[in-house]
Order: structure tokens, then C-alpha cells, then sequence
């Protein structure tokens, strides 16, 4: 029996592309399915809650999740990682370093932020370093005539900010929290405000007019939506 993307908790956005908004911090991860394999985009808060997302998307896709791309080193976005045993992992270029010499800080952030102490320590001491470190545009071929492209777009809402295009009728970007629908935008001590904006450039650029753009955290969004914030965050900050 074939069961759906609602069925299993997600959002279908476009043919074999799809979306979950996950509790607690309404953080979305994504899925991009292509021959023989599975892409997702982030991986949770927590080992348990990658475990659920590796399991539901292997039931949708039918085989393994063959690639990670995590969009940012955010506690929220990446302590589900070491759920994906097997898996290509992807990020911007210096995430590995963040990974390497940052976990005790993202541990604390995830308590802070209402992570079980327990469950922040595992994830943490669980990160393994991302094997592809993107610097600028990596084409992912998933088979079938289906390619994503990988762009470090950032600095912006981090450092180290991914974004992932996957081209078809619509064309579907995944921000990150570059975009947030469901809150404004958060500006941690990490964050490179003055390159904000440009780097939303960079996300439209990619885009276009036409496409669906999935924020880090709530409903997906258009181009309009992504060049108001993009002012906003302008204003925000003092910056063109």
C-alpha cells in the first residue's frame, strides 16, 4: 500500500519534493527524491528527532536516505545528523570547523533553548564532520534526470548559510533560517548582519520570480515575500 506525504507528516511542495515543520522550534527539513535516492535538507534538533526523519522519508522514497545538506550550524538544524548513518553529508565551507571546534557552545544554545541537557550532550558529542564542504555551487546529480544544486549563499543569518535549488515546475529553494516566515528573522552573536541582505540577493537570483521558497521555520513563501524581508532586514540593520 502506497501512502502519502500527509500520511507520513509531510508537506508535498512539488513532484517528489516535500517539506516537514517539525515541533518545538517549528524548524523545517526537506526531501528531494530521486532514482535510488534521497535527499534531506537538515536534520533536526535531536538524534531522535533525525530518527524520525530518516525513517519517514526512507518510507516515502522506498530505499535509504543517500545525502544530507545541512543549511547552517544551528542546534536545531544539524543535532540529527549522526542519524544519517551512510549518508553523503553536505554544508557551506566552515561548518566543519564549527563542528570541530563550536559543539560545547551549540550544546549550550540547545539547553538554553530547551533541549533536554541529556539529549543536547548526545548530539553534540554525536556530530560528525560534514565529508563536502560547499564554497560555492556544487550540482548534486540524484538520477533520473533530477539534479539539485548546492549554493553557499551566505554570510547572512550565519557564517556558513546553504541554500539548495531544486529545479522544476515550480523550482523549489530551501533557505534556511536566511528566511522566516513564522517569527522575525533571529540575528544571533554568529550572525554577518551587513551581508544579509546581499546574500537574499543571491537566494532570488537563484530563484526567480516564479519559484517556492521554503524559510527555515514556517509556511512556504514567494519571491515577494523573500524581497520584503530582504528590505526589512536592510532597514533593520542600516545596510542597502
Amino acid at each position: 500500500m502506497t501512502v502519502t506525504w500527509e500520511e507520513l507528516g509531510w508537506e508535498r511542495v512539488a513532484a517528489g519534493v516535500g517539506r516537514c515543520r517539525l515541533p518545538g522550534w517549528d524548524c523545517t527539513a526537506g526531501l528531494v527524491l530521486g532514482e535510488g535516492t534521497a535527499l534531506v535538507v537538515d536534520a533536526g534538533s535531536s538524534l531522535g528527532e533525525g530518527a524520525w526523519l530518516r525513517a519517514r522519508a526512507q518510507q516515502l522514497a522506498g530505499h535509504r536516505v543517500t545525502h544530507l545538506a545541512l543549511t547552517h550550524p544551528h542546534f536545531d538544524h544539524v543535532f540529527g545528523a549522526a542519524a544519517f548513518a551512510g549518508a553523503e553529508v553536505f554544508a557551506a565551507v566552515g561548518t566543519d570547523a564549527v563542528f570541530a571546534y563550536e559543539r560545547e557552545e551549540l550544546r549550550r544554545d540547545a539547553i538554553r533553548n530547551g533541549l533536554p541537557a541529556r539529549e543536547a550532550e548526545e548530539a553534540a558529542d554525536a556530530l560528525v564532520l560534514p565529508r563536502h564542504p560547499v564554497s560555492g555551487e556544487w550540482t548534486l546529480d540524484l538520477g533520473g534526470g533530477r539534479q539539485v544544486l548546492l549554493a553557499n549563499v551566505g554570510p547572512g543569518h550565519t557564517a556558513h548559510d546553504l541554500a539548495v535549488l531544486v529545479p522544476g515546475d515550480p523550482e523549489v529553494v530551501f533557505c534556511g533560517d536566511l528566511v522566516e516566515e513564522s517569527g522575525e528573522p533571529q540575528a544571533g552573536p554568529d550572525a554577518v548582519p551587513s551581508r544579509w541582505p546581499a546574500a537574499l540577493d543571491r537566494l532570488l537570483a537563484l530563484g526567480g520570480e516564479d519559484a517556492l521558497y521554503v524559510p527555515g521555520h514556517g509556511a512556504v513563501v514567494d519571491a515577494g515575500f523573500v524581497r520584503r524581508q530582504r528590505d526589512e532586514l536592510a532597514a533593520r540593520f542600516g545596510v542597502s
